[in-house]
C-alpha cells in the first residue's frame, strides 16, 4: 500500500494532475461554448430554411404516455411520460461533435506547423572522390582504394 502512496505522490509532483485538472476544465468550457454555438446559433437559421424547423423538438413517439398524443414538443411528451427517439437533439450533438473535432484539427495542425522541424545532424562522413566508399571527413587517405584526398 505504501509504494502505492509513493507512485501516487510522485504522479502528483510531476504535474500531470493539474496539466488533466485543466485540459478537462478548458475542455468542458470549450464543449459548452460549442453546444451554445450550435443550440442558438446555428440550427435556429437552418431550421428556418428548412421551414421553421426547431430541431430540438424533432422526435418519434414509440409509446404514447398518461395522455394520448399527438404531443407538440418534446417537453410535453416528457412531460406525460411518452417513450421518444429524439432525433432533433441527436443531431444537434452530432454537428456539436463536428464542430469540436474539426477545431481540435485546426489547433492540432497550428501547432505542428509552429513546431520547428528537427535539424539534420551534421554530417560525420565524406565520399571518396575515386572508390565512391564512404570515409570519416578528417581522414586525408581512402582505407579502401588507398587514394590521397
Amino acid at each position: 500500500m505504501s509504494s502505492f502512496v509513493q507512485e501516487f505522490k510522485k504522479f502528483i509532483k510531476r504535474g500531470n494532475i493539474l496539466d488533466l485538472a485543466v485540459g478537462i476544465a478548458i475542455g468542458g468550457a470549450f464543449g459548452a461554448l460549442v453546444q451554445s454555438l450550435v443550440a442558438d446559433i446555428i440550427m435556429p437559421p437552418v431550421g428556418l430554411l428548412l421551414g421553421e424547423v426547431d430541431f430540438s423538438n424533432l422526435f418519434a413517439t414509440l409509446k404514447a404516455g398518461t395522455e394520448p398524443g399527438p404531443y407538440l414538443t418534446l417537453a410535453q411528451a416528457k412531460e406525460v411520460g411518452a417513450i421518444t427517439i429524439n432525433y432533433g437533439l441527436f443531431l444537434n450533438h452530432l454537428i456539436s461533435l463536428l464542430i469540436i473535432g474539426l477545431s481540435l484539427f485546426l489547433v492540432v495542425r497550428l501547432i505542428n506547423r509552429l513546431k520547428e522541424p528537427p535539424k539534420a545532424p551534421a554530417p560525420t562522413t565524406k565520399e571518396c572522390p575515386y572508390c565512391h566508399t564512404n570515409i570519416p571527413l578528417p581522414a586525408v587517405r581512402c582505407p579502401n582504394c588507398t587514394s590521397q584526398l
